[in-house]
């Protein structure tokens, strides 16, 4: 390796800014610096690499083919050291974190449960959660930007590890004002005809959905709106006339208070499987160990 000629971070710093933030002026305001020394930074980027990784284009700056990569590689080098700087803060500190990542359905309803529960029964021990979609979780979890996942769908990936948590299902849901509020049923064929209100296209519960649908020859369905919180999906079907597939841990309080009806399909029921995932550097990762037994229900030992 060529140490001599490996970028520096406060480079790598000024090219995530600029791209993250518009412009040369806001990234120096937000990293303290003056507008030359983040055009310094990066042309030493430049020069380390040999390209030229932007380009002006009218009064904005792009990232060029070659910045794209490079780009890509500042927020892995900088999410990694953000990291590396927490784990640090934990050792000085005498604690244990777990970096645990989350999908936002799983985030929103299960996980405020499980952080207090594993808080009290694991008081030395500190969680650092946050929730995304599942593709950016298994790119986390794999480039060991965490160490346990919550998720909807099971990662494929080699490096890996997966293992069942809790079965679910996916219900179609209305509010009062639908006219399916307390029918008795509705025939298959009858799914396309009805306004859909669901989650976006990237996220666990869309995915599931339209593979199950497939499944079964049913490609498209009308979507009305799509929104990225299954909690602010359940508002609008208690005031709005739609519909909408999601999580039954998500409903099961708008079910039992009558907020929500749960439209049963004729021969339609889409279960699906809540996973824990891990890579094999975390197998002895205590706070890990300690949370997986949380998920099993597994009394918590004495012998950390």
């Amino acid at each position: 390796m060529e140490y001599n000629t490996l970028p520096d971070l406060d480079g790598l710093a000024a090219l995530r800014a600029v791209v993250e933030l518009g412009g040369v002026n806001e990234a120096a305001a937000a990293l303290h610096v003056g507008q030359p020394a983040i055009t310094k930074r990066l042309r030493a980027l430049e020069n380390c690499y040999g390209e030229a990784i932007m380009e002006r284009k009218g009064r904005r700056l792009h990232l060029t083919t070659a910045g794209e990569k490079v780009y890509a590689y500042a927020r892995l080098a900088l999410d990694h050291h953000g990291s590396l700087q927490d784990e640090l803060a934990s050792l000085r500190a005498g604690r244990s974190t777990l970096r645990l990542e989350v999908t936002s359905a799983i985030g929103e309803h299960l996980l405020p449960d499980l952080l207090m529960r594993f808080a009290r029964a694991h008081p030395d021990y500190r969680i650092a959660s946050r929730m995304n979609y599942s593709r950016w979780i298994q790119t986390r979890l794999a480039t060991g930007l965490a160490d346990l996942a919550l998720l909807e769908l099971a990662p494929d990936h080699p490096d890996i590890l997966v293992q069942k948590w809790l079965e679910d299902e996916l219900l179609l849901v209305c509010g009062p004002n639908h006219p399916l509020w307390a029918s008795e049923g509705l025939p298959l064929a009858r799914i396309p005809d009805l306004d859909y209100v669901l989650r976006e296209a990237r996220s666990s519960t869309r995915i599931a959905l339209e593979q199950a649908l497939a499944a079964i020859d049913i490609p498209h369905i009308p979507v009305a709106m799509e929104v990225g919180s299954t909690d602010t999906i359940i508002e609008m079907l208690q005031r709005g006339p739609y519909v909408s597939f999601l999580p039954r841990f998500a409903l099961e309080d708008a079910l039992r208070s009558g907020e929500l009806f749960h439209i049963r399909v004729q021969g339609l029921r889409i279960m699906r499987t809540l996973w824990a995932a891990r890579t094999r550097s975390t197998l002895n990762n205590p706070v890990a160990n300690a949370f997986i037994q949380l998920l099993q229900g597994i009394p918590a030992t004495e012998d950390r």
